[in-house]
């Protein structure tokens, strides 16, 4: 029998815990924490830091690329769309040979097609990031730790979810205490 772990979304979730979190001053020992959290078998982290932390995205398992196919999605799209509509207009709707140029003139076709390829991809994209990270969210857990609010100046937290299939608390607690981190936190949900 398999049991299903709620996710923050639950409304029988409230109440309970979201994981146990640990705050470092610098973004090396996050990555050493991540590193190490990987190694004893930790799936679900989730990391927080005011700048990108290189490497820091694969050592937590979150190489998405889905907002970049989306992205190319949305480019093809709009090139295809602009491409499109011109050869519509001038070959369907309104033949007018203009100057003796023929009515199918590619090169005429590129600045349109160019412009609607970048409009396409950017709001492909701006809606997909969006979309994929859940956006707007006014409340997430981790801002039930009082120490978190330093997230976007200067300090690094490492969250372990308790949905993890390793979680337990007080093997979790007491493995991110030896990591040397500045302090742990439970993270109620």
């Amino acid at each position: 029998m398999q049991v299903e772990t709620p996710s923050i979304e639950d409304a029988e979730y409230q109440g309970r815990v979201y994981g146990i979190m640990v705050e470092f001053e610098e973004p090396e020992p996050l990555l050493a924490a991540a590193r190490q959290a990987s190694a004893q078998g930790y799936t679900c982290l989730d990391a927080y830091s005011p700048f990108a932390v290189e490497g820091l995205l694969e050592l937590i398992g979150k190489r998405d690329h889905r907002v970049a196919a989306m992205t190319l999605i949305g480019g093809l799209t709009g090139g295809i769309t602009g491409y499109a509509m011109q050869y519509f207009a001038a070959t369907v709707s309104y033949p007018f040979n203009i100057g003796g140029r023929p009515l199918h003139s590619a090169p005429a076709f590129i600045p349109v097609t160019f412009e609607l390829t970048i409009l396409f991809a950017a709001f492909f994209a701006l809606i997909s990031m969006l979309l994929m990270n859940g956006l707007p969210k006014p409340y997430h857990p981790v801002f039930n730790v009082p120490a978190f609010t330093r997230a976007s100046q200067d300090r690094f937290f490492l969250c372990i979810r308790a949905n993890d299939a390793r979680y337990d608390p007080a093997a979790t607690r007491a493995f991110l205490e030896s990591l040397g981190g500045v302090g742990v936190y439970d993270v109620d949900a």
